[in-house]
């Protein structure tokens, strides 16, 4: 067959249901082959949408998503969306064209290196230089971005390989099981779970990656220690269970981390070092024990001193079969510090002056979505609110980058999320600037007949690096911009615009639009007026009370 038809049907076998992405001239005879094919192209207006999509996909399923691009800018295009990929552990393949490797006319014309260009940015980059050489490299792109720690992969398809003749036959996957923890490991895990006075557990990222929220729940529920979470490991545990303390959402200085300076011992699950550490440790301080796929990644702040390496499920179940509740333990200061927490998050949450504030504005999202609905974050401020502010119920419900933490994201994220769980309510919460990053998708999102509803956080400005400016003393400069009717800007795709007046409003509009169905942009003014006092100079004078 032509080698184009292998290279789909290698996809197909492993279990590929969309490419996203946009073709050029390189990949016309791919581009044929998948007319007849299962796969779903989904054809996008940038190639960075297509890539946050893919890589939505890969992080919603565990099974990676595809994107393609043709050579050059194409590809270019793609390089974001791979960083955000590999950084952010979501399993995605890209498949970019190339002109002729045997017999090019066309000298450099559009010709990158752009193999070498994803080397530093994915898990596995070739070019396929043969059509006989498809099954296996598609077998082990899948095969590497799948593994712990996921990411990026990468193959590029030159247009005089695609019109080959291939006779290989597939290559199936293997079956593969992963590893489980040695008895040792657990064994030391435990003794040193049940000598401390003051253990507290915390969910990483890598912790929703698997299904590990049954067995860490079980734990929980058995044991009686408080837990925390990092940003990208939000919903692995319901957040509404009594012992949830908080996210680690600020750097330091508050609540949280007052429970943290108290903790002797942390059980530390999913550690992922591209998040920025909730702890630092200091030789002859508290004691780590690290829990995760793959060993620690040591430090001058991180040295935990047992590492149970395995599959995370398996290996807290052995730890909740093996472990026992023991009467030194004392969570008193935790459940304390919970109930200060707790406390200072409602501080807000039902003030409705207008624009909004950043704590109602979460309030209001929470009470709207279902445990099970989906909120996708663009990156900005307001990304610090809902980790803190918004109780995440189930696993992969809060989408947000807290790895490469890029603009843009928070609108294709939420069209994969509706792909991939058409059933459940998804909106994006953008801010103005992160909005019109990849906000021509919108017309992508309409023609695709999505339910997606884009809440647009309006205030004229880059509100995070704004803020910052002004904690550093600097004046006010060079971060404000002038924004779209974005009412008119939906109507000219073929969306709903909806403009907010008032915050009370606000949630009765977007029940309404989740209702309704079909796509819609919600414009609606907020205030950060007051995000250095809440949180900062407020929670650091409150928590040092504690």
């Amino acid at each position: 067959m032509k080698a184009s038809d292998l290279l789909v049907k290698a996809l197909e076998a492993e279990g590929v249901e969309y490419i996203f992405g946009i073709p050029g001239e390189e990949n016309l005879a791919m581009l044929e082959s998948l007319r007849a094919s299962s796969i779903e192209l989904v054809l996008t207006r940038h190639e960075q949408a297509a890539g946050f999509m893919a890589a939505t996909y890969g992080r919603l399923t565990g099974k990676a998503g595809v994107c393609m691009s043709t050579l050059g800018p194409g590809a270019t295009n793609l390089v974001t969306a791979a960083a955000y990929a590999q950084l952010g552990a979501m399993p995605m393949v890209m498949i970019t064209g190339q002109k002729p490797i045997k017999h090019s006319k066309q000298g450099q014309f559009q010709i990158l290196d752009v193999v070498g260009m994803m080397r530093p940015l994915t898990q596995y980059t070739r070019t396929i230089v043969s059509g006989n050489s498809i099954p296996s490299r598609v077998r082990e792109c899948f095969r590497v971005v799948h593994e712990e720690r996921p990411g990026a992969g990468h193959l590029e398809f030159p247009e005089d390989i695609a019109e080959e003749d291939a006779e290989m036959p597939l290559v199936p996957a293997s079956v593969s099981r992963r590893p489980i923890a040695e008895e040792k490991a657990v064994k030391k895990a435990v003794d040193m779970i049940e000598a401390a006075r003051h253990p507290l557990l915390l969910v990483g990222a890598g912790a929703n990656r698997k299904m590990t929220s049954r067995m860490l729940t079980q734990f929980i529920d058995k044991t009686g220690i408080p837990f925390f979470s990092t940003q990208m490991g939000k919903g692995v545990v319901d957040e509404r269970h009594p012992r949830f303390l908080g996210n680690a959402a600020l750097s330091s200085g508050d609540f949280l981390h007052r429970a943290i300076e108290h903790a002797d011992l942390i059980i530390n699950v999913g550690h992922d070092v591209v998040e920025k550490p909730p702890f630092f440790m200091e030789p002859g301080g508290r004691k780590v024990i690290h829990v995760n796929f793959s060993t620690a990644e040591v430090d001058p702040v991180y040295f935990p001193q047992v590492e149970v390496v395995g599959d995370i499920a398996n290996s807290i179940w052995q730890l909740k079969e093996r472990v026992l509740v023991q009467g030194r333990w004392d969570f008193d200061f935790f459940m304390e510090v919970k109930r200060h927490i707790e406390a200072h998050l409602l501080e807000g949450s039902d003030d409705d002056r207008f624009p909004v504030l950043p704590q109602r504005l979460v309030s209001i999202v929470r009470d709207v979505m279902p445990p099970n609905g989906i909120i996708a974050l663009d990156n900005g401020i307001y990304k610090i609110w809902f980790a803190r502010n918004y109780k995440a119920c189930e696993p992969n419900t809060v989408l947000l980058d807290n790895a490469l933490a890029t603009m843009g994201a928070g609108l294709p994220s939420a069209m994969a999320a509706h792909l991939v769980h058409p059933d459940r309510p998804v909106m994006a919460i953008c801010g103005d600037g992160g909005f019109m990053m990849n906000s021509q998708e919108l017309e992508t999102a309409v023609r695709l007949d999505m339910n997606v509803v884009v809440l647009v956080l309006n205030d004229n400005a880059y509100g995070m690096i704004r803020w910052k400016q002004a904690n550093m003393g600097l004046p006010d400069y060079g971060l404000e911009f002038g924004n779209p009717d974005f009412v008119k800007y939906a109507q000219a795709y073929g969306a709903h615009g909806h403009r907010v007046r008032s915050t009370e409003e606000l949630g009765p509009l977007l029940r309404t639009c989740h209702a309704e169905g079909g796509v819609h942009v919600v414009d609606c003014a907020v205030d950060y007026s007051g995000n250095d006092r809440v949180l900062n100079k407020e929670i650091k004078a409150k928590a040092q009370l504690i």
